[in-house]
């Protein structure tokens, strides 16, 4: 008798557990829609609002991201780094940053997201990254708060794809790095950069444009959390059985 209370207990410990683990999974599912769905309405809110001129004066409150932007000034091809381990649609690539000069005298700029070209194949030669016309040029895209980040492995004492401190590179290599962030550019250019990044969506060249978005499907995540909030009920059905079921012989021993 005693051993059978003992699982009795045991098992509703278990599944009491799993009730509430499984509906936690089920609430975090739903937190996760919540912020796609918040993101989706940040993209939408963006693009929504009218074209922005960037000029060295432009507020930082203006620099919204997704906002359209258009921007006039002189490429500097000197200052351009490729940003690596960029994919598109599966295949490796980099990223062409070149910053668009908006200001002669007081050395103003915006730093553009030209476009994806793909990596060399083995046994091939490394594609060119187009340079950018000369002269004053007007380009239109959206606005990002930053360079998009990728995950990176630090690696002992090694300072491969760092950015130099001094742009341009001697012999006029072109830096590759993994991730750019606005601060250090700056000072490693001499430029007084915008707080934001125009990643462009039109031009002559064969650069590619599709920038990629976060993942906005609120309704996977919906669904998810249905499917856990299941499980938990399943889960509680089964401890309300086995304790009704080791009730049971309590009440019949009580019977006169």
């Amino acid at each position: 008798m005693a051993h059978s209370v003992r699982r009795t207990l045991a098992a509703l410990v278990l599944l009491g557990a799993a009730v509430a683990i499984l509906a936690s999974l089920g609430a975090w599912q739903l937190r996760r829609a919540n912020e796609r769905r918040a993101i989706l309405a940040a993209i939408q809110a963006g693009r929504a609002q009218p074209p922005l001129a960037l000029t060295p004066a432009t507020a930082p409150g203006e620099l919204n991201a997704w906002r359209p932007a258009q921007a006039h000034g002189q490429w500097l091809n000197q200052y351009s780094v490729l940003l690596d381990n960029r994919n598109q649609e599966g295949k490796p690539g980099y990223w062409l940053a070149t910053p668009l000069l908006l200001d002669p005298a007081s050395r103003s700029a915006v730093l553009v997201l030209r476009g994806w070209l793909p990596r060399a194949r083995p046994g091939q030669p490394a594609p060119t990254p187009p340079a950018a016309p000369a002269g004053t040029h007007s380009v239109a895209g959206e606005l990002a708060p930053r360079v998009p980040r990728l995950f990176e492995l630090w690696s002992f004492g090694a300072a491969q794809g760092q950015l130099p401190a001094t742009l341009p590179v001697a012999g006029g290599a072109m830096p590759q790095v993994q991730n750019l962030e606005l601060p250090a550019y700056g000072q490693a250019t001499g430029l007084a950069l915008l707080p934001a990044v125009l990643m462009q969506t039109r031009g002559d060249d064969a650069l590619v444009r599709d920038w990629p978005q976060p993942s906005v499907d609120y309704s996977q995540n919906q669904g998810y959390a249905l499917q856990w909030f299941s499980f938990a009920a399943i889960a509680a059905v089964a401890w309300l059985v086995v304790a009704w079921r080791g009730l049971r012989p309590g009440r019949r021993a009580a019977r006169p």
